[in-house]
């Protein structure tokens, strides 16, 4: 079977991948989207080319519904190298290639994409320190359960990691505040840097 993620365009990229993941009809695939307001008929003119233009919720629906990152809809990423295949993008798209093109999308820094401006550069900065700072969080809420699991557990074996285990947590909240700290310098609000806490 072809792989969809190097079909040459995104109808034919959705069509592949409704069948990889098991969807054999777009109905199928039209009531997986509970609420999404994306009919088979849609589905239908979206896969044959007929609806070349594609609203973004539509577009994230069906990559969600289908359990895929939208760049590998939206840009054949299975040929990296391969002009981006959009239809209706203005010229300064012109010779982006796939991979560029996720990179741009994902705001990936150190990339094949690089920034025209001084505040695209810090924007990506700032959507990398973002991640940053949910990763850690994710990491310190798994810290925490264990902490609780050693603690209740009894065993003297693990009770004694326990030490180990909160120096970690301690060192997590103190980098989780520091980049909080410049989240909130660069004019983003409400960010939440305690343990388990949330971001925004």
């Amino acid at each position: 079977m072809t792989d969809f993620r190097s079909e040459p365009s995104v109808g034919a990229r959705i069509k592949l991948a409704r069948r990889e993941r098991g969807y054999r009809t777009t109905h199928d695939l039209a009531d997986a989207m509970r609420g999404g307001k994306i009919t088979s008929a849609i589905l239908e003119n979206i896969e044959s080319g007929r609806k070349a233009d594609i609203s973004v919720s539509q577009l994230l629906n069906i990559a969600r519904a289908l359990d895929v990152p939208p760049s590998f809809l939206l840009a054949p990423i299975g040929s990296p190298n391969s002009t981006l295949d959009l239809p209706n993008l203005s010229d300064d798209f012109d010779g982006m290639s796939a991979a560029e093109f996720d990179c741009w999308l994902s705001a990936t820094p150190a990339s094949s994409y690089r920034p025209r401006l001084a505040a695209e550069r810090a924007d990506i900065s700032i959507l990398g320190t973002l991640r940053e700072l949910g990763s850690l969080q994710r990491e310190l809420k798994r810290l925490q359960i264990v902490l609780a699991a050693q603690s209740a557990s009894g065993d003297p074996d693990l009770i004694d990691s326990n030490a180990e285990t909160q120096t970690r947590i301690d060192r997590i909240t103190e980098e989780a505040a520091r980049l909080a700290g410049l989240l909130t310098s660069a004019g983003l609000t409400n960010v939440a840097c305690e343990p388990g806490g949330d971001l925004g």
